[in-house]
């Protein structure tokens, strides 16, 4: 029998050894987002969030564009062909800085440009997709409206035929990246059903007034949508989807990012919980040499590798082409619970000093109210699973 081999170091920053599961391109891939947004995003971000705007969007884009990182996970047209894993690292490096820097790489690449890609024309896709790869275009992606959010289906948002063009009415909300789109994709109703349109933001009827006292995702433009008889080419609608499998199928690509970034939300208040414990001082000692504060930290490390682990898995089932919508919501209901409650019982660690931006853990806490509502809340994210396991329908 062999002698047993050396054990590896425990590693507090990766203790189920997952580093072990990544080839040297993903490491390199996530190493390099993460050095990206150390030196561009992490010391501005604070400010950023505290005035509530993100200074010079169009610049950040095209330096993502440069990584990389817009549509990562398409083919072709100057994307850079990445698999799953590899774009989710991008989103955990990504939202580990601020949930809105992921969410801007998100509408940009699983929204936007995927539904171009997916959908669209070819004359559509080179028209498009080069320059939002690059980032010199941002695109935006509307479905949500005022009245109806978790209803698609019911959707007012109108486009009706007049000749050969198509004339779009309508209001779409909550629209990350609205106000500074060069193109927007609107699902639409027609006489045909749901329908996707591809909508250079320049058109005449087309505005895009941004949403202020955001409490939440405040390094974010977020606007709304105002579709006033915008007139649109017989060419402008997406030719090879029908119905909501359209948006839908968007939907659960960013749902397989948030997945992920999540999770990066979760790392950066753990991360910052767990120093913390080690110099702050109460009772002349660490705090973190308390049972109490200890078995905080070891629940928060349990459920954010347990996370992890999750992504990557559905990650490798994505690369596979065996990622199920059900296995995609199950993801998403999990991650983003789990990590707001990190960042909350980090928040008590920190004491007072967790409320404040010099430390990142309320900043990821607020953020997160939000990503846990949109792209699906946690009730519909239920409801999906609630239907897969018992095959009864609970939305109608």
């Amino acid at each position: 029998m062999s002698a047993p081999s050396k054990l590896p170091p425990f590693n507090p920053a990766d203790p189920l050894g997952i580093d072990d599961l990544l080839s040297p391109e993903d490491l390199a891939i996530r190493d390099s987002v993460r050095a990206w947004a150390a030196d561009n995003v992490l010391p501005h971000i604070a400010e950023w969030y505290e005035s509530g705007e993100l200074p010079d969007i169009r610049g950040l884009a095209r330096q993502l564009g440069s990584l990389g990182a817009l549509g990562m996970s398409l083919q072709g047209y100057g994307c850079a062909g990445a698999t799953a894993v590899q774009y989710g690292l991008a989103c955990l490096e990504l939202e580990a800085a601020d949930s809105g820097l992921r969410s801007l790489v998100s509408v940009q690449g699983s929204l936007a440009m995927y539904a171009i890609h997916r959908f669209g024309s070819e004359e559509q896709k080179q028209r498009w997709l080069p320059g939002m790869a690059a980032g010199e275009l941002i695109g935006c992606f509307g479905l949500t409206e005022p009245d109806h959010g978790s209803d698609p289906a019911a959707m007012r948002t109108y486009a009706k035929r007049d000749g050969s063009d198509w004339i779009l009415t309508g209001r779409k909300m909550w629209i990350t990246n609205g106000s500074v789109s060069a193109v927007a994709v609107v699902w639409a109703q027609t006489d045909e059903g749901i329908r996707g349109f591809v909508v250079p933001t320049d058109s005449p009827g087309f505005s895009a007034p941004d949403i202020k006292h955001k409490w939440s995702l405040r390094a974010s433009v977020t606007s709304e949508l105002v579709l006033d008889e915008v007139r649109l080419p017989a060419d402008a609608v997406l030719p090879e989807v029908t119905g909501l499998r359209g948006p839908l199928s968007c939907l659960s690509h960013a749902r397989y990012g948030i997945t992920w970034g999540a999770m990066g939300a979760a790392r950066a208040s753990f991360e910052s919980a767990l120093e913390y414990s080690r110099t702050r001082e109460q009772f002349d000692r660490p705090i973190g040499q308390f049972q109490l504060t200890q078995a905080k930290l070891a629940d928060m490390a349990v459920e954010l590798h347990k996370g992890v682990l999750l992504a990557h898995h559905l990650g490798r089932r994505m690369d596979a082409g065996r990622l199920r919508p059900e296995q995609v919501s199950f993801g998403k209901l999990n991650n983003v619970r789990e990590a707001i409650e990190i960042c909350r019982t980090s928040r008590t660690i920190l004491g007072a000093n967790g409320i404040s931006l010099e430390y990142p853990v309320m900043r990821h806490a607020t953020n997160l109210e939000s990503v846990l509502t949109y792209e699906g809340t946690v009730e519909m994210h239920q409801l999906v699973l609630g239907k897969a396991l018992t095959g009864l329908d609970a939305f109608r």
